[in-house]
């Protein structure tokens, strides 16, 4: 963004806060203070991850076993790699995200202390995805990801029972082993 297009958005009140330290590094905190579910890919190179599993969008962050990192340049798909998660869980998995240079995240299911330490460590995430990885990643390099900002899983009591869901997004949270 711009100056002049911050400036525009918060005079229309989309934004309510902005501030303008090292801007390239902050886009991604900036994005969130969107009120709009507007997707938005930044230029230059990012990595972007999708939960992964046999070619889907897996449902349940926190139990992920891979993830597909896309390294992308300019809204164009350079590469892509599946990475094993190694049995990191929930909140410790925001940690790795960042350790790979992640600065997006698409997933289905999503707990709230896995968003707010993705959130701490600047990863965007875009939650209440479901389909192909690959489809999906394709959404979201053309601003048509469909997602849900609102979807979160609340049965996080470390029994992870039959029968839980993820609110908001309609999509189950599946417990793998």
């Amino acid at each position: 963004f711009t100056l002049e297009e911050l400036s525009a958005l918060a005079d229309k009140g989309e934004i309510e806060k902005v501030e303008c330290i090292n801007l390239d590094k902050n886009v991604a905190n900036i994005e969130k203070l969107l009120s709009s579910k507007q997707v938005s890919v930044k230029e230059g190179t990012m990595k972007v991850a999708i939960t992964y599993e046999n070619g889907e969008v897996f449902q349940h962050f926190g139990h992920t076993e891979n993830f597909k990192v896309y390294t992308v340049e300019n809204g164009k798909i350079l590469s892509s790699e599946i990475i094993s998660s190694n049995g990191t869980g929930h909140e410790s998995l925001a940690g790795m995200v960042k350790g790979l240079g992640i600065e997006t995240l698409i997933c289905g299911g999503i707990g709230g202390g896995a968003k707010i330490a993705l959130a701490q460590e600047g990863v965007t995430v875009y939650p209440g995805t479901s389909g192909k990885a690959d489809d999906v990643m394709k959404d979201f390099l053309n601003g048509t990801l469909n997602y849900n900002p609102d979807t979160m899983c609340s049965h996080h009591d470390h029994e992870h029972g039959e029968g839980h869901n993820c609110h908001g997004g309609g999509h189950s949270c599946h417990h793998h082993e």
